[in-house]
């Protein structure tokens, strides 16, 4: 088995991690959590194919995923701000109201 493989499979694996994670939790900080885990193995992925070409990396590839990387830390930043936000109007970490019996 190459490492291509290994790399893609090991991205898929932490991916779906990621997306259990974003159905399940119910805290908005684990599934902000989630969605960066998620993005960190698109990101794995990207990079494992870009360097799959037999002239080598494309500088390409790796140019996009380092403005990926820049992007989703601003993202994170701003969702962060926005949980802040909303515990200090609400005082709830998730989007289920208090009486909210999960029907």
């Amino acid at each position: 088995m190459s490492t291509e493989v290994v790399y893609v499979l090991a991205a898929s694996a932490v991916f779906g991690a990621g997306v259990y994670g974003l159905i399940v939790a119910n805290h908005l900080m684990r599934k902000l959590l989630a969605l960066n885990v998620m993005s960190s193995a698109v990101f794995v992925t990207m990079l494992t194919v870009a360097g799959t070409t037999p002239e080598g990396p494309d500088p390409v590839a790796q140019a996009l995923v380092l403005t990926g990387i820049v992007i989703a830390v601003a993202a994170t930043a701003f969702a962060l701000a926005l949980l802040v936000r909303l515990v200090q109007e609400t005082g709830l970490v998730s989007l289920r109201a208090k009486d909210d019996d999960g029907a």
